[in-house]
């Protein structure tokens, strides 16, 4: 089923030439229309089906999707909109951009597939790093999956370049527990926003990444 059609991708190429209210303003129609509304069509699909395997999902489309706006309190580039629509599906949605779920993002451009822990508070981190110590088998069994690597290619973030004494023994074992994110990310091509299969697409890298989905919510209790 195709859930975007050449309008999605048309206006997203026009608000990156045009990114100014007034110009959203003047076109707010073809967004509501083109654009939000089968963007929630999508994302109620998607967490249908992903509930359909996955009990702790219990959202809705109004809980996963993040607005158009951006917020530019803290950045250079002022421009209002963002030029994607994105919508993170998991336990809490965007409520709690901590819980390891998948976030898609759909643009002109193409889309974007997200998940792990991308910013994991120090709480959290904490925790995480002491499964990874506690179960450093698993940790590497995930990551190393054959889907996964397939689908995403390995974990990413950055890591701490002095390491703390009481991590120095688990970083000997596992150098990726120094990192302060553990998070993985995928894009498909522009061609697949019209395409029909999208959904297929998502829900297979939904797959791929259950694994390690599945071992970093474990450190969240």
């Amino acid at each position: 089923m195709t859930f975007f059609a050449k309008s999605y991708v048309d206006f997203f190429k026009n608000l990156a030439k045009n990114n100014t209210t007034a110009w959203f303003d003047a076109n707010r129609a073809t967004y509501e229309a083109a654009v939000k509304a089968p963007f929630a069509a999508f994302t109620t699909a998607m967490i249908e089906r992903i509930a359909a395997l996955d009990d702790e999902v219990k959202i809705t489309a109004k809980d996963a999707i993040s607005r158009i706006n951006r917020d530019t309190r803290f950045s250079k580039d002022k421009s209002p909109y963002n030029t994607h629509l994105s919508a993170a599906i998991s336990k809490y949605g965007r409520k709690n951009k901590e819980y390891p779920g998948i976030l898609f993002q759909v643009s002109h451009e193409g889309v974007g597939i997200f998940g792990g822990a991308y910013a994991p508070e120090p709480e959290s981190l904490a925790k995480i790093r002491a499964l990874i110590a506690k179960d450093g088998k698993g940790f590497v069994k995930a990551i190393t999956g054959k889907a996964f690597v397939a689908h995403f290619g390995e974990l990413q973030g950055e890591a701490i370049k002095r390491i703390p004494p009481e991590l120095a023994a688990a970083a000997a074992k596992e150098p990726r527990i120094l990192q302060k994110q553990f998070f993985y990310e995928a894009h498909l091509p522009a061609a697949a926003v019209t395409s029909q299969d999208l959904g297929d697409q998502l829900l297979a890298h939904w797959h791929a990444a259950r694994e390690v989905n599945t071992f970093l919510q474990r450190a969240f209790g």
